[in-house]
C-alpha cells in the first residue's frame, strides 16, 4: 500500500496550477438518469442510530420496499435511442443497485465481517475508495492537518463520536458464523486501537481535553469490542467464502465482469503458467548480463528512485504512450518510497529496491486519482467512486496491465533484467488471485489460499514478510473478486485494446497508443466492460450479462 497525504498533495498541485479550482469536464448528463442516480445515492446512505450509521436488521427490513421501488424505477426507464455513454451510465447505476441487493442477501458484511466496523483510516487508498466493504461513517485521518484548525477540530470530534456508537451496534449486528473473516478481522479492530493511541501524540492534541476525551472514549470502546470479538470467536465454525454460484452472479451483475468462477480460475492458471515460463525464458535470454543490484543505502535508493521516476514520465511522454498531464509527475513523486533494510522488505519493496519502474508503472493509480480530484468527470454518475469496489477491474486491472504494456512498449531497453521483475509481479498477482478463488469456493482455507500465493510467487519473494500475505488474502475474502481483478481486469483491458485496434484497422486507420489510453482515461473509473463498449461501440461483453 502506498499512502497519499491529501492536503500536502493538493497544496503542491494548487501552486503548480496557479491555484485554479478543479475543472469539471463539460457537462453531458441525462436529466432523467441523474435524477434517479441522486435518489439512489441518497437512499444508499443509511439512517443514523445513536449517531452512527444504522446497519441493524430491522432497519434493513424496513427500508427494503423503498429499495425495490427504486430498482423498479430504474428498470422502467426506456433507454431506446440513448447515446452509448448514457447507456453506460445506466448500467453503472444498475450494477450499484445489484451490489446493494447482493450485500443485503449474501455478503452481509455488517453481520459476517468484523473488519467492516473499522472506523479509523490513516491513509487514502490508491483506488477511488477504500478496498473492501467499508461503513458509511469512517474517520479519515489522512484528510486532516495537525495541529487542527478550529473547524477541523469540530469535524474530528464529530467523526470520533461515531466510533463508540458503532462499536456498540457491532455487538448487535455481528451474528454471522464466518470463522476466518471473524478471526482475521479482529486484527483490524485491534490495530484501530493502536492508531487511536497514536492520535494522542499528534501535534496540538495534548491539552485539548475534549479531543483527548473523545479519543480515549474511542479507544475504550474499541478495546471492549476486541475483547467481545475474541470471546465470540470461540463459537465460530462456518465457511467464509460465498460459493461459486454466488461468486459468478456477483462478478457478472455487480462488477460487470463477463466471466464465471470457472472462467476466472482458467484465466489465472493460464496467466500464472505464462508468467513463470516467460520469466524462465527471460532469465535465459539475460543469462550473460549482470544481475540487478539492489539499493543498499538511503542515498542509493533516493538516486535510483529519482532516475526511475524521470525515466517513466519521459518514456510515457516522449514515446507518445499517453498524454502526460502536468499533475502526473507531482502525483508520482508523492509515492517514490524510501530505503528499507533488506531484512524488512515485503514483496513489493524487494522489486522496488532493484528497479522501481515496474511498481511506479502500477502507480498509474495516482494519476487516476489526481484526475478525479482535478478534472471531475462530466458525467455525474462517474464523478464519485463507484460503490462496492465496482471500479476494481478498471483501476487494479489497468494498473496491472500497464506494467506489462509499458514493458512491451520499450520501457526497459536500458535494463533488460528489469523485465524479470514485471513477470514476477504478474505471477504473484495470478497466484494470490487463484488462491482467493478457491477460498471463495470454500475449497481452501484462507491459509491454504495463502500457500498458493506464497509458494507460486517466484524467487520466494512472498515468504519474506507475512503481514502482506495476511492483509491481501483477508481483503480478498472480504471483497469477492478483488483478488482476481488485477488479472481479469488486465485481460479485459488488453481485449479492449485489441478490439479498439481491430476496429481502427478495419477502417484503414493507424493505431496509436495515445489515442487508446487517452480515451480510456476520459471514460473514467468504470468497469472495463463498459469502457470497452464506449470506446469501440461493441457491447458483446455487457450483453453477456444483461439484455437491457
Amino acid at each position: 500500500m502506498k499512502f497519499l497525504r491529501y492536503s500536502l498533495f493538493h497544496f503542491a498541485l494548487c501552486l503548480m496550477l496557479s491555484c485554479q479550482p478543479a475543472q469539471t469536464q463539460t457537462s453531458d448528463n441525462n436529466p432523467e438518469l441523474v435524477s434517479i442516480y441522486r435518489e439512489w445515492r441518497s437512499f444508499e446512505t443509511p439512517p443514523l442510530r445513536e449517531g452512527a450509521p444504522d446497519y441493524t436488521a430491522a432497519t434493513f427490513d424496513q427500508r427494503w420496499p423503498e429499495f425495490k421501488k427504486l430498482q423498479a424505477k430504474l428498470m422502467d426507464i426506456d433507454t431506446t435511442g440513448w447515446s452509448t455513454k448514457h447507456q453506460v451510465d445506466w448500467h453503472v447505476i444498475w450494477a450499484e443497485m445489484n451490489g446493494y441487493d447482493f450485500n443485503h442477501r449474501i455478503l452481509k458484511p455488517w453481520v459476517r465481517d468484523p473488519a467492516f466496523y473499522k472506523s479509523l483510516w490513516m491513509y487514502r487508498s490508491d483506488v477511488p475508495a477504500h478496498e473492501g466493504p467499508t461503513h458509511h461513517g469512517t474517520t479519515e485521518i489522512w484528510t486532516y492537518d495537525f495541529p487542527l484548525s478550529a473547524e477541523a477540530k469540530q469535524k474530528l470530534l464529530g467523526d470520533l463520536k461515531v466510533i463508540p456508537a458503532l462499536n456498540s451496534q457491532a455487538k448487535l449486528n455481528l451474528t454471522g458464523n464466518a470463522r476466518e473473516l471473524w478471526i482475521t478481522g479482529i486484527r483490524d479492530i485491534r490495530s484501530q486501537s493502536q492508531n487511536l493511541k497514536g492520535l494522542l501524540d499528534r501535534e496540538g492534541i495534548k491539552g485539548q481535553s475534549d479531543l483527548e476525551s473523545a479519543i480515549q472514549s474511542a479507544i475504550s470502546s474499541t478495546d471492549d469490542l476486541v475483547s467481545w470479538l475474541e470471546d465470540e470467536a470461540k463459537t465460530k465454525t462456518g465457511p467464509s467464502g460465498i460459493g461459486k454460484e454466488n461468486y459468478t452472479w456477483y462478478m457478472q451483475n455487480v462488477h460487470l465482469v463477463p466471466m464465471t468462477w470457472e472462467d476466472e480460475v482458467m484465466l489465472l492458471k493460464s496467466e500464472l503458467a505464462s508468467a513463470w515460463s516467460d520469466l524462465k525464458l527471460e532469465e535465459h535470454r539475460n543469462r550473460n548480463l549482470p544481475e540487478l543490484k539492489d539499493a543498499d543505502s538511503p542515498e542509493a535508493y533516493n538516486a535510483m528512485a529519482e532516475k526511475a521516476a524521470r525515466s517513466l514520465i519521459d518514456f510515457l511522454d516522449k514515446q507518445d504512450i499517453v498524454t502526460v498531464k502536468d499533475y502526473w509527475e507531482p502525483a508520482l513523486r508523492e509515492h517514490l518510497g524510501a530505503y528499507v533494510p533488506k531484512e524488512q522488505r515485503n514483496f513489493f519493496l524487494i522489486g522496488e529496491h532493484y528497479d522501481p519502474r515496474p511498481l511506479y508503472s502500477h502507480f498509474y493509480h495516482w494519476f487516476e486519482l489526481a484526475r478525479m480530484d482535478l478534472e471531475p468527470h462530466a458525467s455525474e454518475v462517474r464523478r464519485k467512486p463507484l460503490l462496492y469496489n465496482i471500479f476494481d477491474s478498471r483501476n487494479e486491472g489497468t494498473a496491472t496491465a500497464v506494467e506489462e504494456m509499458f514493458m512491451h512498449a520499450g520501457l526497459y531497453e536500458d535494463s533488460p533484467r528489469a523485465r524479470e521483475i514485471v513477470l514476477i509481479m504478474i505471477a504473484q498477482r495470478a497466484a494470490r488471485g487463484l488462491g482467493s478463488l478457491y477460498a471463495h469456493a470454500n475449497e481452501m482455507t484462507m491459509e491454504e489460499a495463502g500457500g498458493i500465493h506464497s509458494e507460486y510467487t517466484p524467487r520466494g519473494w512472498m515468504k519474506t514478510e507475512k503481514e502482506l500475505l495476511i492483509f491481501e488474502q483477508h481483503l480478498y475474502l472480504r471483497q469477492p473478486g478483488y483478488g482476481s481483478s488485477y488479472i481479469t481486469g488486465k485481460y479485459l483491458l488488453k481485449n479492449a485494446m485489441a478490439e479498439f485496434a481491430r476496429v481502427q484497422e478495419a477502417k484503414g486507420e493507424v493505431f496509436k497508443s495515445k489515442d487508446f489510453f487517452d480515451r480510456l482515461n476520459a471514460i473514467g473509473n468504470i468497469p472495463i466492460s463498459l469502457g470497452h463498449w464506449q470506446m469501440t461501440g461493441l457491447d458483446a461483453e455487457v450483453r453477456k450479462i444483461t439484455n437491457h
